[in-house]
């Protein structure tokens, strides 16, 4: 059964690691906003590849110990300000990494082995910078082959948002494969949701093959508009001139923390 925004969140322990989607594919941003309301600290948020401003404001509002992804992008509204200051000043760790290799530590954890072999990212600068990446020939050919072994990540808690979910708590994700990888390679998820499902998702025909089971969801929230400002691929459209306006605000210390007692620390009633 759904649970309070508060509940779902209290979850999440000080320094814990995330999993967060990239921003087209579902952000559970009120969550996100709960997480700064109960004083969260550091986190390690790992961005599926990317991710975008979710964890600029995680980052900003001090909940951020460690940033691994692929990049940190805000889109046409970039740069992100508070990850561009943290960066500036090193308060924040930064582990950078391929969006491929993102996928594949996952795809490690999600089938219980220790590393991902891997070949693309092979002469990279970034290969320089991962001590834990190793890189060995290929122990199934005689020639020259080498591959790359990408080490297991498993978060403590995927989360995102998810168009619904039924009342035993299995989600309905659709085409986004990517979320499936992530809950699956986490030790747990925790989901907000559009609305709840009238029946059981994994008995429809239309919706089981898009269905996340409950075996891999720790709870659930329905919680229609809980992407907001950002958009949602099963509802409505990115709030631009809400981001735009972030943007300005968050050029000064003082601006960013106006935005967040006026946008994230007040009880929210725009979801």
């Amino acid at each position: 059964m759904s649970v309070s925004i508060k509940a779902l969140v209290a979850h999440i322990k000080d320094g814990l690691k995330l999993a967060v989607p990239a921003d087209y594919a579902g952000i559970a941003m009120e969550t996100t906003r709960e997480i700064i309301r109960q004083g969260r600290r550091n986190l390690h948020i790992v961005g599926v590849p990317t991710s975008g401003f979710q964890s600029e404001l995680l980052i900003g509002a001090g909940c951020v110990a460690t940033y691994e992804s692929s990049a940190l992008t805000m889109g046409e509204h970039n740069p992100p300000p508070q990850f561009t200051r943290a960066v500036k000043s090193g308060s924040v760790g930064l582990v950078d990494a391929t969006c491929p290799a993102v996928h594949a530590a996952l795809q490690a954890s999600q089938k219980g082995i220790p590393f991902m072999p891997l070949r693309g990212i092979i002469g990279s600068d970034i290969v320089n910078h991962h001590p834990d990446w190793k890189v060995i020939q290929n122990p199934l050919t005689n020639e020259e082959d080498p591959v790359i072994l990408i080490p297991a990540i498993q978060p403590d808690f995927s989360i995102f948002h998810a168009p619904m979910a039924d009342k035993n708590g299995n989600i309905w994700v659709g085409r986004r494969r990517e979320l499936v990888n992530m809950a699956q390679a986490s030790k747990g998820a925790l989901i907000t949701v559009e609305k709840q499902f009238d029946g059981d998702l994994l008995e429809d025909e239309t919706y089981a093959a898009g269905t996340l089971p409950a075996l891999y969801v720790t709870d659930f929230c329905v919680l229609p508009g809980g992407s907001w400002p950002l958009g949602f691929w099963q509802g409505n459209g990115e709030d631009s001139a809400h981001l735009k306006q972030y943007c300005q605000m968050a050029q000064t210390e003082q601006g960013f923390n106006d935005y967040l007692n006026e946008y994230v620390l007040k009880e929210a009633s725009h979801v």
